[in-house]
């Protein structure tokens, strides 16, 4: 086998992994993934799996850097708009995206993480999502429309959009009109931040 059809056997078993592990996660939750029970559904042995993922936690960190670079996509063409404007599109997103990719949203965001504490820097070059609500964020303190710190502004804007999205795919509260209700916390969220000036954080 030449290299680059081994290169290309080893990125289509890598997809082929990440999108079983999603569906055994829809089936049995976080707790049923197993590399083994991964392998077995795939009909390969653990050892092939373990080449490319040293442990559950690192499978979990792959798919999330997936979902990620999928969320980050859905914000393309937002730096075009007025930065207010683009802002509330990115957090409409972020909040659409939650509802159409449960599965996905839960590893993202609701699934457990190691307790490790990552520098402003960190994040922003492991979250190509984070990173345009970011720049976003920059634009509108630029333009004038808010006052403080771009990461705790960014922080905040995050909290407020996964918060309602976690509720809306979790069930947890009653909603009527989900639009209005989306609608009403990103309002209620940019008005704020308007009318103050955000400290770090």
């Amino acid at each position: 086998m030449t290299s680059k059809l081994r290169e290309r056997y080893r990125a289509e078993l890598r997809a082929a992994t990440l999108a079983e592990a999603r569906e055994l996660i829809k089936e049995e939750g976080y707790e049923g993934l197993t590399l083994r029970k991964l392998a077995r559904r795939m009909q390969c042995s653990p050892m092939a799996l373990y080449t490319y993922f040293a442990d559950k936690q690192a499978l979990l960190t792959a798919l999330a850097l997936e979902g990620f670079k999928k969320l980050a996509k859905r914000h393309e063409g937002t730096s075009r708009r007025e930065p207010l404007s683009a802002l509330r599109k990115i957090m409409l997103e972020h909040i659409a995206f939650a509802e159409e990719n449960a599965t996905e949203y839960r590893i993202l965001f609701l699934s457990p993480q190691p307790e490790t504490k990552k520098t402003r820097q960190e994040i922003l070059e492991n979250n190509p999502a984070f990173r345009v609500l970011f720049k976003c964020v920059q634009s509108c303190l630029e333009a004038r429309v808010f006052r403080g710190d771009a990461f705790a502004i960014s922080t905040i804007v995050l909290t407020a959009a996964h918060g309602a999205a976690s509720l809306l795919i979790t069930a947890r509260f009653p909603f009527g009109s989900h639009r209005r209700y989306v609608e009403g916390v990103i309002a209620t969220t940019l008005s704020g931040l308007q009318n103050r000036t955000i400290h770090a954080i």
